[in-house]
């Protein structure tokens, strides 16, 4: 049975199975809480991933399976909430149990001891999400490390049907098909490995001084493709490195997504997913929208910038009417990539114009002018090309991270 199929960069990928590698790192002291969280602010989101499409070949689910989620945090908090999503499921999934505590190290599912909390649903330990659908958990008194790791396990006992996930994690998470391991703290009951986020698509803290949270849609860029596996260098993470510690940062990309079309894996089109992905995360208060290369270079091609543009306005106009502030990202240089044309370029700096001179928008970053070449502006500066002349690399997310004004997302 496979586990997922994500870790492809604009396609589909092959599961990634492996054996948990040797000891466990130390674990770091983290204070132990007991009862009620005295937390007086609202929840804000600290983390999250869009769920994309349905795990292929998983129509009997994952009967019998422990997931254990590793999630990497933006803002701290005192409690901790989860959110479980079935969207693609096609019949309701049972969750028997779930979990959620710090992680002992990077890349491992072992816990801190003592921070293991099992979650309950309106006050019981296990729910039924019909298909389609998205649950958040009770509140649970937690410590929460602000950047840091969390493992978030889901144990579901009986089959179900397609699994929902997201493909690019660029981090390992970990399993078992060996029954209810929620609650184990020790990384021996997790022996496997996948490459995907299975079930979960957020977590949300609370806690004194909490402002709220930046969410981020857009597509493999925004999603990290190319950036150094398992070091949390997307541009998302890198902006979180500098932000306020009262303020979260959430990535809704999705490699490969769209704004006028839908995708398989690569997710439904932005329009579609705007309200699941953005306006419905705790706490949001920015919205940050990148997204349209793949209209534009993906088949079948969208040469007419207006028809992108309408899409935009749509995003921008949504969120303002949520009281979201909506900043627009310019497209970013793609010359080299297998499908660049000077016909489907001038879509690109069409785009591009409307997003620099629009009035909609609260403001724009413009990561087109931050990483494109001096010498040859359809292409990236040679340092900042992962070397596929689409995606950045790590030091293209960190030019990309420090053209946030971060005075514009408060």
């Amino acid at each position: 049975m496979r586990l997922d199929r994500g870790r492809n960069l604009l396609v589909a990928a092959i599961l990634l199975l492996g054996v948990v590698p040797g000891a466990a790192a130390a674990a770091p002291a983290v204070p132990v809480e007991t009862g009620e969280s005295t937390a007086t602010s609202g929840w804000v989101g600290t983390w999250a991933a869009a769920p994309a499409a349905g795990v292929a070949g998983t129509d009997n689910g994952y009967p019998n399976f422990s997931i254990r989620n590793i999630v990497h945090t933006s803002a701290g908090g005192r409690e901790v909430r989860v959110r479980l999503s079935n969207a693609f499921g096609r019949t309701p999934v049972l969750f028997g149990r779930v979990t959620v505590a710090v992680a002992a190290g990077p890349d491992t599912p072992q816990a801190v001891p003592g921070t293991m909390r099992t979650l309950t649903f309106g006050g019981d330990g296990e729910v039924t999400v019909p298909p389609g659908a998205d649950i958040v958990s009770d509140g649970a008194a937690l410590t929460v490390p602000r950047d840091g790791d969390l493992l978030v396990t889901t144990y579901t006992p009986t089959p179900s049907g397609p699994v929902t996930y997201h493909p690019l994690a660029m981090q390992n998470s970990y399993f078992t098909r060996n029954g209810d391991k929620a609650a184990d703290e020790s990384a021996a009951a997790f022996p496997e490995k996948t490459a995907v986020w299975h079930y979960v698509s957020g977590v949300d803290v609370r806690g004194p001084g909490l402002r709220g949270s930046v969410v981020a849609i857009g597509d493999s860029i925004t999603d990290g493709a190319n950036s150094t596996w398992g070091a949390n260098l997307r541009w998302p993470d890198q902006l979180a490195d500098k932000i306020s510690r009262d303020t979260g940062v959430l990535n809704a990309g999705i490699s490969g997504n769209r704004l006028l079309l839908d995708g398989g894996n690569y997710g439904v089109n932005a329009l579609a997913r705007l309200d699941r992905d953005v306006l419905a995360q705790s706490g949001a208060r920015t919205a940050i929208v990148f997204e349209g290369i793949n209209d534009i270079q993906q088949t079948p091609h969208q040469a007419d910038p207006d028809k992108i543009i309408s899409a935009l306005k749509q995003i921008a106009t949504r969120a303002h009417d949520r009281g979201l502030r909506v900043l627009g990202a310019t497209i970013t240089p793609w010359k080299g990539w297998g499908s660049y044309t000077p016909q489907l370029e001038e879509t690109r700096q069409a785009v591009n114009r409307f997003i620099r001179t629009s009035r909609l928008f609260d403001g724009h970053i413009d990561f087109d002018a931050v990483i494109r070449d001096p010498a040859d502006p359809q292409r990236m500066k040679p340092e900042y090309d992962s070397g596929d002349h689409l995606h950045p690399g790590d030091k293209g997310f960190t030019a990309m991270a420090d053209a946030v004004s971060l005075s514009r997302l408060r």
